[in-house]
C-alpha cells in the first residue's frame, strides 16, 4: 500500500461523508504512520468534508494513526470514535472541534 493509495481511499470515503450537522470550519492534520506513511488533512467547510495530501499548518488538531487503522476506518471495521476510544489513534488540539468530528461525521 502506497501513500497515494491511502490518500485516494480516505478521500473516496470521507468526501462522501455526511457532515451536515457541522456548521463551523474544522481542519485536522492526519499523520499516517507505518506502510505508506505521510501527511494529509481533513477539512470540514460548508458542511462538506475535503481530504488533501498536504500539511495543514493552521490546523485545529493533529491525528496520528497507523495506515492499517485508517484503512480499517474506511472499511468500517472501526468508526473514528471507536479507534480513538481504543487508543488506536492519538489526537492533539482543540477538543471541541475533534468531538464535533467524532459526533457528526457519518461515513457512507
Amino acid at each position: 500500500m502506497t501513500y497515494k493509495d491511502i490518500v485516494d481511499r480516505v478521500r473516496e470515503v470521507f468526501e462522501y461523508a455526511d457532515a451536515r450537522n457541522i456548521f463551523e470550519h474544522i481542519a485536522i492534520q492526519i499523520n499516517i504512520t507505518g506502510e505508506g506513511a505521510g501527511v494529509m488533512y481533513l477539512e470540514v467547510a460548508q458542511r462538506q468534508v475535503t481530504v488533501e495530501p498536504y500539511d495543514y499548518y493552521d490546523h485545529d488538531g493533529l491525528v496520528t494513526i497507523d495506515s492499517r487503522i485508517i484503512m480499517d476506518v474506511c472499511d468500517k471495521k472501526y468508526s473514528l470514535r471507536q479507534a480513538y476510544k481504543q487508543g488506536l489513534l492519538t489526537y492533539q488540539g482543540n477538543e471541541r472541534k475533534w468531538l464535533a468530528c467524532l459526533n457528526n461525521i457519518t461515513l457512507p
